[in-house]
């Protein structure tokens, strides 16, 4: 806080000097200017093309400036501190914002956050809102429709239930999956579930990604500010509803649990896609994993999402673990009519036809916007499950929680824990005292 503090000392003290210096001179041009401090390397040149289409059609100039890799925030940390500050920044969440709420411009009445499909994905304080996602990316069960179909209209059927739009909660999810388990071999498959990758470093979608939920609904029902020092330390409250799901993974799948540790997040994606399996979790990058396994027996239209269930109160209005690590902020410390012309270059970006055509085709977003018509939505399968998931009425998405994680040691912790636990060397009660503890320290660890 005190390198911030001095930086807004510095911002303000360039402003009144360069005020002084413009007296009697050219007057600022009333339309303002656009300073952009792009983050992604990989896209600076679709920025800088996006920029000169903005410019010729409106007249407001567009600077973007892009940061090198892994440099963004010592980069944002010395342009904020000239009188080029950049007018639009991003932060990667709730602990981005932490570090610069000074700098982030309230945006709840600009035409952007109207047309977020998904307000609750924004970064918030009180009733203001100080970072909109601009783009998302989403996991859950992603499963076979042509499989399940297969099962619900199968005589050997045991349940109640006529399609998975019907399966809204974890009692429901448990009894369909195991009793396609029973009849695994009548539907042609090894399991219901893919491999669960416990190898070092393929564990990622366990101690991160499902890890996600237990902490998003702690955090959430115990009305946990994520921009404060309360996120340094859990009691894990849904650890039971992690082993719920967990032990829905291992028990009825393509393998034994204890083979867990020898399997990759590739073998688990070429299992669903060789119809060995019927349900695997993964996110809406897996579909280029999916389509490009030789001798992939999966149909883009038979690709579906479900959310991942737990057995948490109130999940039937659940939806799928949406979020990212991008979010749109406006510089509160520019002029006016810098700022407005930032609010204006972002809504062009995502409500004019070139600019949507850039940000799904050229950049390759999924837009959380309700801007998009049909035809200007991602094609993917899973983006389009994604977008759909959003747009459904009485639902909520997971938010990325992840994000607050204290540290890699802390995950990769988790995950060797989930690997013994897999393998029957560990109880689940020692399991979840560790995950408390060394959160805490990791927390803690380097202050």
């Amino acid at each position: 806080m005190k390198i911030l503090k001095k930086i807004i000392s510095s911002v303000m003290i360039g402003a009144s000097l360069f005020a002084l210096m413009s007296c009697g001179g050219a007057k600022a041009a009333k339309a303002g200017t656009v300073r952009y401090l792009n983050f992604k390397p990989e896209s600076a040149d679709i920025y800088q093309e996006l920029a000169a289409i903005y410019e010729k059609e409106t007249g407001v100039k567009v600077i973007v400036e892009t940061a090198a890799n892994n440099s963004y925030e010592s980069t944002l940390m010395s342009k904020m501190s000239t009188k080029e500050a950049p007018t639009l920044f991003q932060i990667n969440g709730p602990r981005g914002y932490a570090n610069w709420k000074d700098f982030c411009e309230d945006l709840s009445k600009t035409e952007l956050y109207k047309h977020l499909s998904d307000k609750s994905l924004c970064i918030t304080s009180g009733s203001g809102v100080y970072g909109i996602p601009y783009v998302v990316e989403g996991y859950g069960i992603i499963y076979n429709k042509a499989i399940t179909d297969k099962y619900f209209a199968s005589s050997f059927k045991a349940t109640s239930y006529k399609n998975m739009d019907e399966v809204n909660n974890f009692a429901k999810l448990q009894e369909v999956v195991e009793d396609m388990q029973k009849n695994a071999a009548a539907l042609g498959v090894k399991g219901v579930f893919a491999s669960t990758s416990l190898k070092a470093g393929e564990d990622w979608r366990w101690q991160t990604h499902l890890a996600n939920l237990p902490v998003y609904y702690e955090f959430k029902n115990n009305k946990v500010d994520l921009a404060s020092d309360a996120t340094k330390k859990i009691t894990f409250d849904y650890a039971d509803n992690f082993k719920n799901i967990f032990d829905l993974y291992l028990n009825d799948s393509v393998i034994p649990a204890k083979s867990a540790g020898i399997k990759t997040v590739t073998d688990s994606m070429a299992e669903f896609a060789l119809e060995d399996c019927i349900m695997v979790q993964n996110g809406n990058w897996a579909w280029g994993q999916i389509n490009g396994v030789s001798g992939n027996k999966v149909k883009a239209e038979n690709v579906k999402y479900l959310p991942i269930y737990t057995g948490v109160a109130g999940e039937e209005n659940q939806g799928l673990c949406v979020g990212t690590e991008n979010f749109y902020c406006i510089n509160s410390l520019a002029s006016a009519e810098d700022k407005k012309a930032t609010e204006d270059f972002i809504y062009w970006l995502y409500s004019s036809s070139t600019g949507k055509n850039y940000v799904t085709n050229k950049l390759g977003f999924i837009a959380p916007f309700d801007t998009f018509t049909a035809a200007e939505k991602p094609t993917d399968p899973l983006a389009v499950e994604i977008l759909n998931w959003m747009s459904k009425p009485n639902t909520t998405s997971v938010s990325w929680n992840f994000t607050l994680f204290p540290s890699q040691r802390f995950k990769d912790n988790f995950g060797a824990d989930l690997l013994q636990y897999a393998q029957g060397t560990k109880d689940w009660a020692s399991i979840k005292q560790d995950v408390i503890s060394d959160w805490a320290k990791e927390s803690t660890a380097g202050m």
